[in-house]
């Protein structure tokens, strides 16, 4: 099992194919095996890298909260051990959070970029407080309850009607966090930076993905902001569009990837 050390935690992560980098990152509370129906639509020319983000999976949380800049430090690092130079990074949600800080810090590694299912604001006060409020909870009452609400809001209606096996994955993804996982990652996501004025600074080939059955204003903003960038609705998908219209998605990350790499 490949895993790498940083800081003070360890974390794992699989590689797939070769040729030119893409690097993919998942939502919360999920891990690697989200993009289990994307990486053969994209192994045959490209080598796919699928991190646990920590706290995720099988990665470590480490001490304290699970901060975006951790986050970013953490990729910087699997980067140099795969000696990745620069690459195409695709973050869903806590994914795209941590892309935001990635591109702060190391935006030459970067050859293109993703953002899914993803906001660049900050939490707002309310925003916050619920987040601070969904840790202690998890703490206090364990993890089913936060699990059985998440996939209620994040899945599309016709996913949760007509995909048992696809709400089945995400809740077993979701249990294999601990109630300390789950509340670090919401603490740090609580507390990251605003990232709208980043926005206009990203000069590379860029995408915006939104589900069809999540509210579009957030992805919309990013479309607008990011000179160039594309702006894909995907029908009968929620806020994991990748795990519920895997093949639509693939098609979108080919051609941004074809666009870039040929």
């Amino acid at each position: 099992m490949p895993t790498l050390k940083s800081d003070d935690a360890s974390l794992f992560y699989e590689v797939s194919g070769s040729g030119p980098d893409l690097v993919l990152l998942h939502p919360f509370p999920l891990n690697h095996h989200f993009w289990d129906a994307v990486v053969p639509a994209l192994n045959t020319r490209y080598r796919v890298i699928t991190p646990d983000l920590r706290g995720h999976g099988d990665s470590e949380r480490g001490d304290g909260a699970v901060t975006m800049a951790k986050l970013s430090e953490d990729l910087h690092r699997l980067c140099g051990e795969l000696g990745v130079n620069k690459a195409a990074f695709v973050g869903v949600s806590i994914g795209g959070y941590a892309l935001f800080e990635f591109w702060r810090r190391y935006r030459e590694q970067v050859a293109g970029i993703v953002l899914s299912n993803t906001r660049a604001g900050a939490e707002n006060a309310e925003g916050r407080a619920n987040r601070l409020r969904a840790a202690d909870q998890v703490l206090r009452e364990g993890t089913a309850a936060f699990i059985e609400d998440m996939l209620s809001r994040l899945l599309s209606p016709a996913t949760r009607t007509n995909r048992p096996d696809i709400v089945d994955a995400a809740r077993r993804m979701m249990q294999r966090m601990s109630p300390e996982d789950i509340a670090g990652v919401q603490r740090g996501m609580a507390d990251r930076p605003d990232s709208i004025e980043a926005l206009s600074t990203i000069n590379v080939p860029a995408v915006v993905i939104v589900g069809a059955d999540e509210a579009r204003a957030e992805a919309e903003l990013m479309r607008d902001r990011i000179r160039g960038s594309k702006l894909y609705a995907i029908e009968n998908a929620g806020h994991y569009a990748a795990l519920e219209q895997p093949e639509e998605y693939s098609r979108i990350l080919r051609q941004l990837a074809d666009a870039i790499y040929h």
